[in-house]
């Protein structure tokens, strides 16, 4: 009699070791439970955890070294080796965009497979060859196919991630970002997106942050990005980077990042909305993000009516935005634009706000800030209402 290595159950209730009963099924075409031969409406096996975890407590009560892991199932060996045949035929024979997406088709929801190091080392070694080959035509289906399977990779450790960053696989990524179809472009977000999560601080070369800032923003601004999921990646990107340093911000602002978030923000949701102001207020704490506001002619009304009427966050964010560039320019051009929009007005709204809170506070010091712009008399006005209200 031998402990289980692999217990799993079928839909009768009925649990036995995986190897066997996979030989029952697979092997032996039976289509019964062995115990009670009653038919069984699916060869579905579930893990059965807890006779594991018995199993495992009994085992680590005695000297013993533990048993071998569980061998790879019956059925995944069918697919490993279809998945390897697959890789085979990509590698040396023609029509590589329909391998690609039969791998792709093989590979996705199945977790154990994406999951098995030996496996999905060889599909990102083949897909990331057939990714470089096709740099020059990322328009056309092989290159998209195979990012398109990358994406499906964990991409969840340091070496794998170092074999993406690299220059010359950087390289098509931010092409396909630039210029490739609306489902590559969400591929291509993925991947930098998981890779993005494994080493915040050093997840790319410095050398290719200028250009990966313009892919984002060239993104954001092309019409074929305008679904949200695309414009909240891109942000979310755009984001982890602008925390990196502060070269990281002063090159975003290099790339135009200013001019490209005040023009998404008339038509951006809630969400994107939360997200541009907040880039925003990182890049104007630098002086050249806030001379790149002040330059923009739309760049005080934008974020002005973004104030009261989409979140509680967006305000708040809103207000740190007009306050850094204010707090060094109140005296000339952002001063008059904030009074003609009617952004003091909204300050002045905002004193109503219960509470001694931060925005509130930088409402008020922006109100008196702007008290030397006299050619306006609803400056004055709104002064005085100021002062009742204090």
């Amino acid at each position: 009699m031998e402990l289980m290595r692999d217990p799993v159950t079928v839909t009768t209730g009925v649990t036995y070791e995986r190897k066997n009963i996979e030989k029952w099924l697979f092997v032996y075409n039976k289509f019964t439970c062995p115990a009670t031969m009653q038919r069984l409406p699916s060869f579905h096996l579930t893990p059965n955890h807890t006779v594991s975890r018995l199993i495992s407590s009994f085992v680590a009560s005695f000297p013993s070294p533990p048993p071998p892991p569980p061998p790879t199932p019956f059925s995944d060996r069918r697919k490993v080796d279809q998945v390897e045949a697959l890789l085979c035929s990509i590698r040396t024979g023609p029509f590589k965009s329909a391998r690609l997406k039969e791998l792709r088709s093989v590979l996705a929801g199945d977790a154990n497979l994406l999951d098995d190091v030996n496996v999905s080392s060889k599909v990102l070694e083949c897909v990331i060859a057939e990714i470089v080959n096709s740099a020059d035509f990322v328009g056309f289906g092989a290159c998209e196919e195979a990012f398109g399977v990358l994406a499906l990779l964990p991409l969840s450790d340091k070496a794998t991630v170092d074999v993406v960053v690299k220059p010359e696989h950087l390289r098509p990524i931010m092409a396909v970002l630039q210029s490739g179809s609306s489902d590559a472009r969400v591929d291509a977000m993925s991947i930098l997106v998981k890779i993005s999560k494994v080493n915040r601080d050093h997840w790319i070369p410095a050398d290719q942050e200028l250009d990966l800032f313009t892919a984002l923003l060239e993104l954001l601004s092309d019409e074929i990005s305008s679904s949200t999921k695309l414009s909240l990646c891109s942000l979310d990107l755009l984001l982890e980077l602008a925390v990196r340093s502060r070269r990281s911000r002063s090159r975003a602002v290099e790339a135009g990042a200013v001019r490209v978030l005040v023009e998404l923000l008339p038509e951006a949701g809630r969400r994107s909305c939360e997200r541009a102001l907040l880039l925003l207020k990182r890049l104007c704490e630098l002086p050249e993000g806030r001379a790149a506001f002040a330059e923009h002619g739309l760049g005080v009304a934008a974020v002005t009516k973004k104030l009261l009427r989409v979140s509680e966050t967006a305000t708040k964010l809103g207000v740190k935005v007009l306050w850094l560039v204010s707090s060094f320019s109140a005296a000339g051009k952002v001063a008059e634009e904030m009074v003609v929009v009617g952004a003091v007005s909204k300050m002045v709204t905002l004193l109503h706000a219960a509470g001694g809170s931060s925005t509130k506070e930088r409402a008020i010091a922006m109100i008196k800030l702007h008290g030397g712009v006299t050619n306006f008399h609803i400056i004055r006005f709104q002064l005085h209402l100021l002062y009742i209200f204090l």
